[in-house]
């Protein structure tokens, strides 16, 4: 951030950089008159001016929980054993996993295992060690795994294949938000992940593009936020599923085009 605003920017996108933690710098850059974008910076999408955010671009985290806990309710007939896992140090995380601990609570006959808050940035060390820790502690109890986004599962995988667990279940997991690359082959193969609340990452970029040019230009941003999207195997293949990631066929680029003026 400091390298940033050194360069003099018109504007500057923050990518996954939580608000939070980053606070007195982007109060910093909006003092030296830089407009600021968030990527997921905050708990919800929309204009932040008192966080010093022009706007913050995400699908509604609640919507995605909702989405994600709604599809492992129906999948299991109203009987899941849920296990969360969250990082505490992203608030848009913990409006997440809260929001679906609060459904699962409300559901009758599922349980709630555990909210598990470990960090992303060590997923690879932790994950397949609290997955062991897991599968001891709860056995058959624990049948959804619950994440914030696809990076757990890419070493819970292996962890439960160890295990000698199918990738069809009894364990399955479910993502809030994300949509790699990694994901999309799971749920397309049937291996441990049985869907994923994708994000529109390349709408998301240019609509950045298209929210710093309506700040440079002195007018109200869009007020757009993109609905959430549920990936499973039954719809994988539409919506640019077929390159393992998530965009829309809604003709977005041609609108952006239409609003710059450019071809």
């Amino acid at each position: 951030m400091n390298q940033a605003i050194a360069l003099k920017p018109d504007g500057i996108v923050l990518g996954s950089v939580d608000a939070r933690e980053q606070a007195s710098l982007v109060h910093q850059a909006v003092a030296h008159g830089i407009k600021v974008v968030g990527w997921h910076s905050l708990p919800k999408p929309g204009p932040a001016l008192q966080d010093g955010f022009v706007t913050n671009l995400a699908t509604d985290p609640l919507d995605v929980a909702k989405a994600s806990v709604m599809y492992v309710i129906a999948q299991s007939n109203g009987k899941a054993g849920v296990v969360i896992f969250t990082d505490s140090t992203y608030e848009i995380a913990t409006a997440k996993s809260n929001a679906m601990a609060d459904l699962v609570k409300k559901c009758a006959g599922c349980q709630l295992l555990k909210i598990e808050d470990t960090p992303l940035s060590d997923t690879a060390t932790r994950i397949p060690q609290l997955t062991s820790t897991m599968l001891q502690r709860y056995g058959a109890k624990w049948t959804w795994a619950l994440t914030i986004n696809d990076l757990p599962f890419d070493f819970m995988s292996p962890a439960l294949q160890q295990a000698g667990y199918k990738g069809t279940g009894p364990l399955l997991g479910v993502s809030a938000g994300n949509g790699s690359e990694s994901a999309f082959q799971r749920i397309r193969n049937g291996e441990y992940q049985a869907a994923t609340v994708a994000e529109p990452v390349s709408l998301h970029g240019w609509q950045a593009v298209d929210e710093l040019n309506r700040a440079f230009a002195g007018t109200p941003v869009s007020g757009y936020t993109a609905p959430v999207h549920l990936v499973t195997a039954t719809d994988i293949a539409y919506d640019g599923g077929k390159m393992n990631r998530y965009d829309p066929d809604n003709h977005y680029r041609d609108v952006y085009r239409r609003i710059w003026g450019v071809k």
